[in-house]
């Protein structure tokens, strides 16, 4: 298999399935972020959508539908073998194969976290059905290790909006409204992902120095992103002009050019958030929260004392109260006082 080097990632030219089983070690990999082919004649998308096919690169190779359920099994296997322990997949697929990938999915040990829907201006034009506006993407992780999730990479849990909302909830909900990237007069692929779609999962889902890999590199675009924010990469390829071409751009990216443009989150809040719990801090959390039901105060302005008390959120400290309750740690339940 012909390959690559870029800057220490190692790219791959050919099929995604025989090149990882010979090339990438089991439990190696901190993250997978891919866009297999939908098996839905992908090479005449152009009868679907409004663009100019002279700007679009040649060579894009699909998957027969008859042999879609086959390919995804394979392909979806060899993605749980090199993912670590506590490593995350994210999957991109439209609607109409999408059975076949989750059930590839619960045939290996890899365990669901989200299934997330991405929204996108300019669906596909109908006149006699609804208009496809939406992609579903497929977030899982593999057992047996620590699951990265970066909870305030983007914006801080205590941040909030001019309105009194909070910023970090809404980017966390699991339906993404991300508009897809047009390129007039540039060279596309037949199908890109946009670099904020993936900003987003590589920030919560990765750190720098993380192994990023694509196992269907396309147009590049994992790999160029996770590069701009100082991840390492590498991914398959099996279109050869495809291939030569994104290399080619490839060699054009600084590791880390990205962070500079990230928006810095917002640290306030109290001091202990996100601190683990120690059983003196559980003690104390009981025996002062029923001293001060007792005192005759209410439940939200006795958490709102225990807040500020501990330097603990709100949250965190109902949460931990009902765990108590539920472990007969502490007489009543939260939800009774």
């Amino acid at each position: 298999m012909r390959y690559d080097e870029v800057n220490g990632n190692t790219f791959y030219n050919g099929d995604c399935i025989a090149g990882a089983r010979k090339h990438i070690p089991d439990d190696s990999v901190d993250l997978i972020i891919t866009d297999p082919p939908y098996g839905i004649n992908g090479d005449r998308l152009h009868q679907h959508y409004n663009r100019d096919e002279r700007f679009v690169v040649g060579g894009y190779i699909e998957v027969p539908a008859s042999e879609y359920g086959e390919f995804s099994r394979e392909w979806v296997r060899e993605a749980g073998r090199i993912l670590r322990p506590g490593g995350s997949i994210y999957i991109v697929s439209g609607y109409t194969n999408l059975y076949h990938i989750l059930h590839a999915l619960r045939e290996t040990g890899l365990r669901e976290v989200n299934h997330i829907i991405w929204r996108y201006n300019f669906g596909v034009y109908t006149s006699r059905k609804y208009v496809s506006s939406h992609y579903h993407i497929l977030y899982y992780e593999k057992p047996g290790g620590e699951r990265t999730f970066n909870l305030e990479s983007r914006y801080g849990t205590g941040e909030k909006t001019p309105d009194g909302r909070s910023p970090n909830y809404r980017d966390r909900e699991d339906v993404w409204c991300i508009n897809r990237e047009y390129k007039p007069g540039q060279a596309k692929n037949k199908n890109e992902l946009p670099m904020e779609l993936l900003v987003k999962m590589l920030q919560y889902s990765s750190n720098e120095g993380d192994l990023v890999c694509d196992m269907f590199l396309g147009g590049f675009s994992t790999v160029r992103t996770a590069i701009g924010l100082n991840r390492r990469a590498t991914g398959f390829e099996i279109s050869e002009p495809i291939f030569d071409l994104r290399i080619s751009e490839l060699r054009e990216i600084r590791p880390g050019y990205l962070l500079p443009s990230m928006r810095t989150p917002g640290r306030e809040g109290p001091a202990n958030r996100g601190k683990p719990w120690t059983d003196t801090d559980r003690e104390i959390l009981v025996s002062r929260f029923a001293r001060l039901i007792e005192s005759g105060e209410t439940k939200k302005r006795a958490v709102e004392i225990l807040g500020e008390e501990l330097g603990r959120g709100r949250w965190a400290i109902e949460k931990m109260l009902k765990k108590t309750a539920r472990l007969k740690c502490f007489p009543q339940s939260l939800d009774s006082t």
